[in-house]
């Protein structure tokens, strides 16, 4: 009897923690998640190969301040592909998933994400310098 109420008890709680609304943070890890995975396919699929050659190294850090920036460059540049790269279903369904992750960085989650970087380089090369950031405050307040 023990057994079964215990057992209850958990799927109860495994069922009211899936119900959860997503927050903004949750969303916006999830949908970075999404445009890499999308990234990987479109460098590695031989129809969007060529195509992805043009597109700017991107590797997505929620945590970078620059990531905005990084966004909108990497959208410009897709949005001005060749007429054969951007009519490509996967190249189309990227652009989408960068306008809606810029909308919901710059709107729906303004000022709710917390930044601990802002080295624009690290969204290039994947390796973020944070210490970068330690050094620029020490500068600011040596000035002050």
């Amino acid at each position: 009897m023990r057994l079964v109420s215990f057992a209850f008890i958990c799927l109860s709680l495994v069922w009211v923690t899936s119900c959860a609304p997503p927050t903004c943070y949750s969303r916006v890890l999830g949908l970075s998640k999404e445009i890499t995975e999308i990234l990987e396919k479109v460098h590695k699929s031989d129809r969007t190969k060529t195509c992805a050659e043009i597109l700017p190294k991107m590797i997505l850090d929620v945590h970078n301040s620059c990531i905005t920036t990084k966004l909108r460059d990497f959208l410009y540049v897709a949005e001005n592909l060749p007429m054969e790269c951007g009519e490509r279903p996967r190249i189309r369904y990227l652009k989408r998933r960068v306008q809606a992750l810029i909308a919901i960085i710059g709107r729906v989650c303004y000022r709710d994400l917390v930044y601990f970087t802002d080295d624009c380089q690290g969204l290039e090369t994947g390796y973020s310098n944070p210490r970068n950031t330690e050094y620029r405050l020490q500068l600011l307040e040596d000035d002050n």
